[in-house]
């Protein structure tokens, strides 16, 4: 079966690692590309982890493009509390052997699209400055995209604030325009990557198939395991692969036709991601959300994809 291409656009941290590293063995998709954003840590960061993640991954053929160091407005925020200071909790992997492209990762991305003539697959799981950038330059950009798939917002709560979600607090102005931008918009959100979780004895089993990829894994979580603890959390939200796998497969998920935009202006909802999936007022449809997941089954996809990295 011929994959369809995919870009991944990224502010690789911690389970942004492990979406790269599910990316090189999923069933559908094939990475040609990834951008990267400034959002859990600071765009060198960002870019650095990225390309020796993907040497990681035995994937330093893909290209990878810088992008914006910060939002399109405001101030901008970072979550080292989460990720440590270099984003992959301070562990330390052999450097890239190689720097990331001289184009720009907005001017990256329309060019992939172009190349791929409408069957380009976005993946986007930082926040959405980089696409925003790409559509406000191109106004053609949403007609080349297949689809749009972002780990971010939530039908209800947030992470950041009472109701924000950390990718789109980070830049609501640039999220509401994926929004609105005309092509097809799946939200995985809170509502799904929290049910999308690991525990430490499901993260020693990971590691235990022995790859250093696996092994990569389980240690690379460990210091957001102790943030999840703190607020009595069985496990660790798989956030950012849990976009990835949904993008590849969406068989075992929820999915629902929604109405999505993001709040700009609020002083007390920044953020949130407004929909009428829970409404009785019901508006015109715009983008999916993704709510739920089988577990069981995205705990075996996730085994059977590191399994084919060698020990």
């Amino acid at each position: 079966m011929n994959k369809q291409p995919m870009l991944l656009d990224c502010d690789t941290g911690v389970d942004d690692a492990i979406a790269i590293l599910l990316s090189k063995h999923l069933k559908t998709l094939e990475l040609v590309a990834v951008t990267c954003v400034a959002g859990n840590v600071e765009v060198e960061h960002t870019t650095e982890n990225t390309l020796r993640v993907l040497e990681l991954a035995d994937m330093g053929h893909v290209p990878v493009y810088r992008g914006a160091e910060g939002p399109l407005f405001g101030e901008t925020h970072t979550a080292h509390h989460v990720h440590g200071i270099n984003g992959l909790n301070d562990m330390e992997i052999p450097p890239a052997k190689r720097q990331a492209e001289a184009m720009p990762a907005w001017d990256a991305i329309y060019e992939c699209a172009k190349q791929y003539a409408g069957e380009l697959v976005v993946v986007a799981v930082g926040p959405l400055t980089n696409l925003a950038l790409a559509i406000a330059k191109y106004k053609e950009l949403p007609k080349l995209i297949k689809r749009i798939v972002i780990m971010g917002g939530a039908a209800s709560g947030g992470n950041v604030t009472p109701s924000a979600e950390f990718n789109v607090y980070a830049d609501p102005e640039a999220a509401d325009m994926v929004f609105t931008c005309g092509a097809d918009v799946y939200m995985c959100g809170l509502d799904v990557t929290m049910a999308s979780y690991f525990t430490p004895q499901e993260l020693d089993e990971l590691s235990a198939l022995g790859s250093k990829q696996a092994v990569f894994a389980r240690d690379v979580m460990q210091g957001i395991m102790k943030f999840y603890r703190n607020y009595g959390l069985s496990g660790v939200a798989f956030h950012d692969p849990v976009t990835v796998l949904y993008a590849d497969d969406p068989s075992y998920f929820q999915t629902d036709h929604v109405w999505i935009r993001v709040e700009t202006k609020g002083r007390l909802t920044r953020g949130k991601t407004v929909t009428d999936l829970y409404s009785d007022k019901q508006m015109e449809h715009n983008a999916f959300i993704v709510t739920k997941v089988d577990r069981e089954e995205f705990k075996r996809r996730v085994f059977e994809n590191f399994a084919l990295y060698e020990r």
